[in-house]
């Protein structure tokens, strides 16, 4: 096992699939990717077909080996998109139901009724989450609500429900086994935090059937094998892989994920009450030791690009940075990307998207401008409240992900935090952490110092703006995030 030339990596994400083969060098020899189409069947709702995600990855996986024709794969890590969930019938193999996406908001009544019940409180005790549609629980009780007998059913064993992980690892071992990791675990509002298991009352309270969930696993360990006997050796959420992937092992460390949502995790030792609207999650677990994490999700930053992108008629994303980068700045117009309500660190469901301070004056790529800030300035708010949160000052951030090839955006956002943010050069650093898992559970690395001593190329941007600039510029996106809010929006 220990003198096998590869891991293979998986990192399946809301768009696309990819598929990469890491050397003990920590060297990518091959990538592949598949995209995958996301439906929106009515306003607010998000899914995709399970069959469509795992015949992505399964292709991903296919060519990623056929560049490598001598590859021998010591290990398969797998890296997934979080809370989206799937329900599958156990003996067939076949999904009940769509893939229920993190983005939707489906089941904001439901959760407004468990609040309006007055659960609120132990849910965010005992989950460390906030309670909010975003999260896998509410969307697995719509599923079996969905579904005939679906309660009996699950309770009776027969259905099988689970995050991304626990689907995917479902087709990997040929229906052998049905399991999933603490990270992704943590991310369902069904977890108890502090003991890394099932927890009863939140069970009840969603009303979700244990012997319909998997079983928890550490993130780095032999989960099971595929019928070939290639053993499956780490599952974890994308963020958290990110984490990993950035050697940010320790407290103090802070990263960004820039994707269609944006992800900002810190470790933290043990879990963390936050004041200011992050939630408390694992980042991830091997060798018998849990690592928690304080994290704050936007709801939309890349995806606000790609609203634009439709309402300007704009070829790409690409062609929208082109556009904002015809204007120096965005002129005094801010937008509020709350097309699904606002996210981490405000947690208002009943906010909407806004566009502020235009003028006669206001041009196409001062829109662009300011939708690209504004990416940087939901950053800077979830990135503040980490450092009121954690007991270790967060003074670098780390950013990967699609918008931070944006040279110009990832200097905004050093501006805004006063800080220098830190760019990997990889553009598969989830892939990247769910390898050195996988290696770690093989022994084909020996230990996280060894990881460490493994080349990562990075870029540095630090902060030039002056004081009362950037005291400016974030009055003017105060108050534009004021007038977006709903009347009963608040930090929870």
């Amino acid at each position: 096992m220990a003198s096998a030339k590869l891991i293979l990596a998986i990192d399946q994400g809301t768009t696309n699939t990819k598929a990469v083969l890491v050397d003990r060098g920590g060297a990518i020899r091959a990538r592949a990717s598949r995209p995958l189409p996301v439906a929106f069947p009515r306003p607010g709702w998000v899914e995709q077909d399970p069959l469509a995600l795992w015949n992505s990855v399964a292709e991903a996986m296919g060519d990623c080996r056929a560049q490598v024709s001598d590859a021998e794969i010591a290990a398969i890590g797998c890296s997934n998109q979080r809370e989206s969930v799937v329900v599958w019938d156990r003996r067939t193999g076949d999904p009940i139901g769509p893939c229920v996406i993190w983005q939707c908001r489906r089941t904001a009544e439901f959760c407004e009724g468990v609040r309006r019940a007055g659960a609120e409180a132990l849910v965010r005790e005992r989950s460390g989450l906030p309670l909010d549609p975003l999260f896998s629980a509410s969307k697995i009780r719509w599923l079996l609500d969905s579904t005939a007998n679906g309660h009996a059913r699950a309770a009776a064993g027969e259905l099988c429900a689970g995050t991304v992980d626990s689907w995917l690892l479902w087709k990997l071992t040929g229906g052998a086994v049905h399991s999933t990791d603490t990270s992704n675990a943590s991310r369902t509002q069904l977890l108890n935090l502090r003991e890394c298991r099932w927890d009863t009352d939140l069970l009840a309270i969603f009303g979700v059937p244990e012997a319909c969930l998997p079983r928890i696993g550490p993130s780095s360990g032999v989960f099971g094998t595929m019928p070939e006997g290639t053993p499956v050796a780490s599952l974890i959420g994308d963020s958290h892989a990110a984490l990993f992937g950035h050697a940010a092992f320790s407290p103090g460390a802070v990263k960004a994920t820039y994707g269609t949502g944006s992800s900002l995790m810190t470790p933290v030792d043990t879990p963390v009450a936050s004041q200011h609207g992050l939630a408390t999650t694992v980042a991830w677990s091997r060798a018998g030791r849990t690592q928690y994490a304080l994290e704050g999700n936007i709801t939309n930053t890349g995806g606000a690009v790609e609203w634009l992108v439709g309402f300007l008629g704009a070829a790409d994303a690409e062609a929208i940075a082109a556009l904002a980068n015809t204007v120096p700045d965005s002129a005094g117009a801010y937008l509020v990307p709350a097309f699904a309500g606002l996210g981490a660190p405000h947690w208002d469901a009943g906010a909407r998207g806004l566009m502020s301070g235009l003028t006669r004056g206001t041009t196409a790529g001062h829109i662009a401008r300011a939708t690209l800030d504004a990416i940087a300035y939901q950053v800077h708010d979830v990135f503040e409240a980490m450092r009121h949160d954690a007991a270790v000052p967060a003074s670098t951030l780390f950013a990967d992900g699609g918008a931070s090839r944006n040279g110009r955006l990832m200097q905004f956002q050093a501006d805004l935090l006063g800080c220098p943010v830190v760019r990997s050069a990889s553009a598969d650093l989830s892939a990247i952490g769910a390898a050195w898992l996988a290696g770690l559970a093989i022994d084909f690395w020996s230990s996280i110092e060894e990881l460490q001593g493994l080349p990562r190329l990075t870029e540095r941007f630090e902060p030039t703006m002056d004081a009362a600039r950037r005291t400016e510029l974030l009055s003017g996106w105060n108050d534009a995030l004021a007038r977006t809010k709903s009347a009963g929006g608040a930090v929870r």
